[in-house]
């Protein structure tokens, strides 16, 4: 096959990993960013330290707060066998307060975007007269 009939897929073969790529970046970032959250609130982190525990970890649902009942009482698992290949175990306490973090966080977030909005909207780029074909700096 000649390369100009390759060089197509070639092109779209790399995209795709670069795409694969990007998104398993952005599930191990939102990763961390839970379990910082967690470890702020109270959870305590558990390691799969032996063959055994790994394939115990790797049965449970995977990166989600799931709640269980032992003796009576609420906890709350968190499993990751992909990136911290730990467990994240917490008291209804610690959920809570996990809850509210998060809310806050969401809350920050939200007026960051607003201020950021706001910033772009306040600039008035015409008073500085006209950029040219190349842009403001060139």
């Amino acid at each position: 096959m000649p390369i100009t009939k390759r060089a197509p897929f070639i092109v779209t073969l790399l995209a795709l990993v670069a795409f694969l790529t990007s998104c398993a970046a952005m599930e191990q970032q939102k990763s961390m960013s839970t379990e910082r959250l967690l470890s702020a609130s109270g959870f305590k982190m558990k390691l799969a330290t032996t063959p055994e525990k790994m394939d115990a970890l790797k049965g449970l649902p995977q990166r989600k707060l799931v709640p269980q009942v032992h003796e009576g009482k609420n906890y709350y698992y968190y499993a990751d066998s992909e990136f911290c290949k730990c467990l994240y175990v917490g008291s209804e306490k610690s959920y809570q307060q996990f809850e509210s973090l998060a809310e806050q966080r969401q809350m920050a977030q939200d007026y960051r975007w607003a201020a950021e909005e706001n910033m772009d909207a306040s600039m008035n780029f015409g008073m500085w007269g006209p950029w040219g074909p190349w842009g403001p700096w060139y």
